[in-house]
């Protein structure tokens, strides 16, 4: 039996290694093989990292391909769906990815050492006011925070539910199958055996296993 891929895309300035106490429970769990897909926001464009996540998908050369975003990760898996669509089939989910905009990136991008380590191309994704909409075919999970801790509290200055570095109204993205939050904060999910219990019963079945 040929095994379910799943392309883990971490989030800024993140190497990819934090996704192993998720990679192995939804190993454990759920029978999925998880492939950390690494880029550098500093040194590269979107169109270079689209680029290179196609090429990794391509060397899978698997019937069947899930995708998994962390923060900014979700918004790099989003660009390379709308420039390379013709992808295998499978699902999708977000882990507090700001699909509208981050306030916290927008105040640390006012910091010229901040904004020196963000390209201008990924920066956009983050600090620009984006109306974006899931018209893709496979479905798509949102999984957001709700507990508050993280600088991004500090920079933002939420007062509304947040993971302490995204908001859970910037998380959500008209046409996504399902969005849910859970009591974690935004590295915290990353570690959380309830998101991963969430994100593998999405990535399996189409919902989560809350509904």
């Amino acid at each position: 039996m040929n095994p379910t891929h799943v392309v883990y895309v971490h989030g800024l300035w993140m190497p990819g290694h934090e996704s192993l106490i998720l990679r192995h429970r939804l190993a454990h769990e759920f029978g999925l093989t998880l492939q950390a897909f690494r880029y550098s926001a500093p040194s590269s464009t979107m169109s270079e990292i689209t680029e290179r996540l196609a090429s990794l998908v391509r060397e899978l050369q698997a019937p069947a391909v899930h995708f998994l975003g962390h923060s900014l990760g979700g918004l790099v898996i989003y660009r390379f769906l709308e420039r390379f669509p013709e992808q295998p089939p499978g699902r999708v989910v977000f882990l507090g990815t700001p699909c509208v905009a981050s306030r916290a990136a927008q105040r640390a991008g006012r910091f010229a050492p901040v904004a020196h380590l963000m390209r201008q191309s990924v920066a956009e994704e983050l600090l620009q006011p984006h109306e974006r909409r899931w018209a893709h075919a496979r479905p798509l999970g949102i999984i957001a925070g709700s507990q508050p801790l993280g600088v991004g509290q500090l920079l933002a200055g939420f007062a509304e539910e947040n993971d302490g570095t995204v908001a859970v109204s910037e998380t959500r993205m008209p046409g996504a199958t399902d969005h849910i939050v859970l009591p974690v904060s935004h590295l915290g999910m990353l570690l959380s055996a309830r998101v991963a219990r969430e994100t593998g019963t999405f990535l399996t079945q189409g919902r989560f296993a809350l509904r």
